[in-house]
């Protein structure tokens, strides 16, 4: 019995220092799948490609765009087929993937030029999409949110709320 032990003992401490050394080469691996996914959404997006978006977009994802609506996959395929959302160039950099367990965040700065329903959107943005792996070992977006970034401004600087209705909570 006592062999035996020693044996298994002997095995696990063979096989741990492989295993450990295997999970940052897998995060590596999959950091680097994510970041050809949003290369994959940015030219979709350039070539207005539906069938690519529809592809990377899961059946519940909901976004929240830059102009603050609320969409679902349908909403936004439907954007872009009617051409009220028109992107004409799109730099993304300082792009940042965390990932936890089948979920992957990214963190992304977009520099764009487009309009939405003949609006200029132009200007800088920083987005977080979130990707959620399938039972099959697929990538989806579940989630996106985009915020203008206003240039000059800090936190600390941005102005107050006044009691004109801009304030959370009762009047």
């Amino acid at each position: 019995m006592r062999k035996r032990s020693v044996a298994l003992f002997l095995l696990l401490a063979a096989v741990m220092p492989l295993q450990l050394a295997a999970a940052p080469q897998h995060k590596h691996v999959t950091r680097e799948q994510i970041i050809e996914l949003e290369q994959q959404w940015r030219v979709a997006e350039l070539n207005a490609n539906i069938p690519a978006m529809d592809k990377l977009l899961s059946d519940d994802y909901l976004g929240i765009l830059g102009t603050g609506e609320v969409v679902t996959k349908a909403q936004q395929l439907d954007h872009m087929r009617s051409r009220e959302m028109v992107i004409t160039s799109l730099d993304i950099s300082d792009i940042k993937v965390k990932l936890i367990g089948q979920i992957a965040i990214v963190n992304s700065l977009a520099q764009l030029e487009g309009s939405i329903n003949g609006h200029s959107m132009n200007g800088s943005f920083r987005y977080t999409r979130v990707y959620q792996r399938l039972p099959g070992g697929t990538w989806k977006i579940t989630s996106f949110e985009a915020t203008r970034i206003v240039s000059g401004k800090r936190f600390a600087e941005m102005p107050a709320a006044t009691d004109k209705g801009d304030s959370p909570g009762p009047k």
